[in-house]
């Protein structure tokens, strides 16, 4: 049986992520919506989009609580762009909706309107030394990572990748590149959680 993988699939570029996905062998994905289709899922992975509207769905799909008991079960989530902000524990100046499962703090919007986004090389030194290829679309980053937090990567001083734990969130949109590198790590830490972390 191919391992599922989930996409949350509310708002913002999740049919992007679902391909991406499908790319990595004995990889499916589905998307959820609800809490059953999260009961399906062995992972998830929280797209890019506008975070205080997917915020605003999570909680009237009644998600939030689902999404955060499997996480702290050993679920493995990765965010990002919008999913990155919904991961931390806190947000300057937002009491927005949620997730809270990274030791961190982030800034919304931190490099700019939609008008100011780009694309740069960023080194990930743990997917090897070719650089990734980051779309930065509206994009935060974190501003204080916890001591439980590894730093994956960042671009001019900023940290746009993390992982803790079973956690992981980018400030880039991975899933617009044809880079599967992003995706396939994830898939790892899903495939590691499966096997009891072996």
């Amino acid at each position: 049986m191919p391992m599922r993988i989930g996409v949350l699939s509310l708002q913002g570029d999740y049919l992007a992520h679902a391909a991406m996905l499908r790319q990595l062998p004995g990889v499916d994905a589905c998307h959820v919506r609800d809490a059953g289709e999260l009961a399906e899922a062995q992972g998830l992975i929280i797209p890019g989009g506008e975070s205080t509207t997917i915020g605003k769905l999570l909680d009237r799909a009644g998600l939030i609580e689902p999404i955060v008991q499997r996480a702290r079960g050993g679920m493995p989530v990765y965010g990002t762009c919008a999913g990155l902000i919904l991961m931390a524990e806190r947000i300057e100046g937002s009491e927005q909706h949620r997730l809270g499962l990274m030791d961190m703090l982030v800034a919304r919007n931190a490099f700019g309107r939609q008008i100011d986004s780009f694309e740069a090389a960023i080194p990930v030194p743990l997917l090897g030394a070719d650089p990734l290829r980051g779309v930065f679309i509206r994009a935060p980053y974190v501003v204080e990572a916890g001591p439980g937090v590894e730093v994956l990567a960042r671009y001019e001083d900023r940290i746009v990748a993390v992982r803790q734990g079973v956690f992981m969130a980018s400030a880039f949109h991975p899933e617009l590149t044809n880079d599967v590198r992003m995706h396939r790590l994830f898939a790892d830490m899903v495939r590691s959680a499966q096997s009891g972390g072996r």
